[in-house]
């Protein structure tokens, strides 16, 4: 069987201003998160995360979490890139309410993983659209720091 490989994309963060609460709903209970902005940064390519987008987020009855987001990247070159993606971040009351403190959670005391899909029609950077990643994510009280990898 052939070994799943990869190779490191960029580190983004992302800083959250505040959120939409939908409410429950018949899926689950529904925040819109804001984000306030960010920033990417790896071996090819580096920029900030524009404000504005959003993780159109899912409480599942069972608890877990399931991420829908939308964010607009823009290289240092001034590229633009869609990026979107499905995720799932699977925490206990007791680790959000640390967070929630300000406490420095190890990431490896929860599951927030995602699926990035990009688009760009940049010639430079046309080879995002050719891609599958995956990314590694660390919750934060107000962001959330990912490593995005590219599956080779």
């Amino acid at each position: 069987m052939t070994e799943l490989k990869s190779e490191l994309l960029w580190r983004a963060h992302i800083d959250v201003e505040g959120f939409y609460e939908v409410g429950h709903t018949f899926r689950g209970h529904r925040n819109i998160v804001r984000v306030k902005g960010g920033w990417f940064e790896g071996p090819k390519i580096k920029g900030t995360i524009l404000p504005g987008t959003g993780d159109w987020f899912l409480t599942r009855p069972d608890g877990v979490g399931e991420g829908d987001v939308r964010d607009t990247y823009q290289t240092d070159d001034g590229a633009i890139i869609f990026v979107s993606y499905r995720g799932i971040l699977d925490i206990g009351p007791d680790v959000w309410a640390r967070i929630g403190a300000g406490e420095d959670v190890p990431a490896s005391e929860y599951y927030l993983r995602g699926q990035p899909m990009f688009e760009t029609g940049s010639e430079k950077y046309d080879w995002l659209n050719k891609i599958i990643s995956v990314s590694i994510g660390k919750q934060e009280a107000l962001g959330v720091t990912y490593d995005v990898f590219r599956i080779l």
